[in-house]
């Protein structure tokens, strides 16, 4: 009896060995069977125990048998245009304008090429960001529409860096703007941003055409333009609404360009190597440091560090406002061992000046011991501004300062500017009961301003047609004297000058790209 219990269950483990099936790899899918190989109908489900007394015989498993499976392979994409293409995600877009598209961007294989040659300093940090957050791939080949993944590149509707953020929407995904730097052409930060963005519009829309037209035209437009056409009742994705001109094309354009990434050769286009490797590694920086002096203890040409940290905007890293700088990934230890062994002075031969009154661009530069045109040369300011109080400027950091630029200064530096006025000397006649204080009210300047003009004290009566000296705006030197009097001539001398009231033009909202 015990040996025949024993033999039954050795057939038993004999036959689960036989018929179970090899495990797949982890993370894949499991392999269905051809269709040739299924059956019209389900078999009837049978147990182990009526498996195990079947009258057919055990069959030995064959050496051969074991190598007829299929094996999932383990090997990392060879290259990252590879990767990206294996994270397609997003449903085709099959239209006349994405044939367009083609046409256009596989016409000129030499903007492709800059696109792509480009492209290989961010693509693998953005690649790694989307799988992170289980994105699709699509989404790594936006900067290419946006911007060419120029992180330099500004619209005309001010739209900055790689993903194009205007001012506003930057501010709202915590992108900082300043005097010393511009954040929306960060690197990291932009793409942080941009991918929180795309992820809360297709959070709205459930849709990633419909997220892609509200990233380009905003999502009040996109959900006004679906609300019209469910009042119509007419479909509402994104080939069904009424969009302008550059939207509708906006997602063609992405289109077109990632059928060029899956079938570079259909296209006739070749596509620059790119590894499957950062390119840059994170550096901390403690101190504030010259932005040339950087480069050089990385060993990379200045160029070439500023297209990893485009956000900066002027020669000297502030470390209390951006604690990190991207570099070449072989160079980034580079840096760290040259400058722990850097003994020649200060990081920094720049800082930072508050401005305490308004004043000219020469007369700053006269405070600073800096040359008139090398203080507007790296402070940006250009001609005819004068330089409003409280503005921060770039200037030559004393041998002895050893304090660092403070955080609040760092982070919220801004350069105010007003026009200049040029002004010219005229002389008029005071009439009777005239003074210094009513001249100064016809020509709207201060008391102290005649009286300096005039050399006379600031409550000092004046003659009845006694000769008054007035510096007047040369655009309102024609106009006639209040309270009928003759106009004053002008005599042409040149004058101090004063600052006039600027009314800031409003940004436009829409952005101009190509094609």
């Amino acid at each position: 009896m015990r040996l025949h219990v024993a033999g039954l269950a050795l057939a038993l483990w004999l036959a689960g060995c036989a018929s179970a099936p090899t495990s797949s790899t982890p993370g894949s899918e499991p392999k269905a069977p051809a269709a040739a190989s299924q059956p019209s109908s389900p078999p009837a489900a049978a147990d182990s125990t009526t498996a195990a007394v079947s009258g057919d015989p055990l069959k030995p498993i064959l050496f051969t048998d074991t190598g007829s499976r299929s094996v999932v392979g383990i090997q990392p994409p060879a290259d990252l245009w590879e990767r990206i293409r294996g994270g397609f995600a997003m449903r085709q877009l099959d239209s006349s304008l994405v044939r367009q598209q083609e046409q256009w961007y596989s016409s000129r294989p030499d903007y492709i090429q800059r696109m792509t040659d480009r492209s290989r300093k961010y693509l693998f940090h953005i690649v790694e960001e989307l799988e992170r957050r289980g994105m699709p791939s699509e989404l790594a080949l936006l900067p290419f529409i946006e911007s060419a993944f120029n992180p330099q590149a500004m619209s005309t509707a001010r739209a900055a860096g790689m993903w194009q953020f205007m001012p506003g929407t930057g501010r709202d995904y915590d992108l900082k703007q300043n005097f010393f730097r511009d954040d929306r052409r960060d690197v990291l930060a932009s793409t942080r941003a941009a991918l929180d963005y795309l992820q809360r519009l297709y959070g709205m829309f459930g849709d990633w055409h419909l997220a892609l037209a509200a990233y380009n035209w905003g999502e009040g437009n996109v959900s006004r333009a679906i609300a019209r056409n469910q009042r119509l009742g007419l479909g509402t994705s994104y080939t069904d609404l009424n969009m302008p001109n550059e939207t509708r094309n906006y997602v063609p354009k992405l289109q077109a360009v990632k059928n060029i990434i899956a079938y570079p050769d259909q296209f006739r286009t070749e596509l620059p190597v790119i590894e499957n490797h950062p390119y840059f590694d994170t550096v901390t920086v403690d101190r504030d440091i010259d932005t040339a002096l950087a480069a050089r203890l990385a060993d990379v040409e200045l160029d070439d560090f500023k297209a990893l940290n485009p956000q900066l905007n002027r020669p000297v890293i502030l470390a209390a406002g951006t604690p990190q700088i991207l570099l070449p990934w072989d160079n980034a230890k580079v840096f760290q061992r040259n400058l722990a062994a850097y003994s020649e002075g200060h990081f920094a031969t720049w800082t930072a000046w508050t401005v305490p009154g308004t004043m000219s661009a020469a007369e700053a530069a006269r405070r600073v011991g800096m040359s008139e045109a090398e203080l507007r040369s790296v402070n940006t300011i250009p001609p005819r501004m004068l330089i409003k109080a409280g503005s921060v400027l770039v200037v030559p950091r004393s041998p002895g300062k050893e304090e660092d630029v403070a955080s609040h200064v760092a982070d919220n530096a801004q350069l105010n500017l007003a026009p200049e006025t040029q002004m010219r000397r005229t002389t008029i006649k005071a009439g009777r009961r005239e003074s210094v204080a009513s001249v100064a009210r016809r020509y709207r300047v201060s008391q102290v301003q005649v009286a300096e003009w005039n050399n006379v004290a600031v409550n000092a009566p004046f003659r009845a047609g006694q000769q008054v000296v007035v510096f007047v705006p040369v655009r309102a030197a024609a106009r006639p004297a209040a309270r009928g009097k003759a106009a004053p001539k002008a005599t042409g001398h040149a004058a101090p000058r004063t600052s006039a009231r600027r009314t800031p033009a409003h940004a436009v909202k829409a952005k101009t790209k190509r094609p």
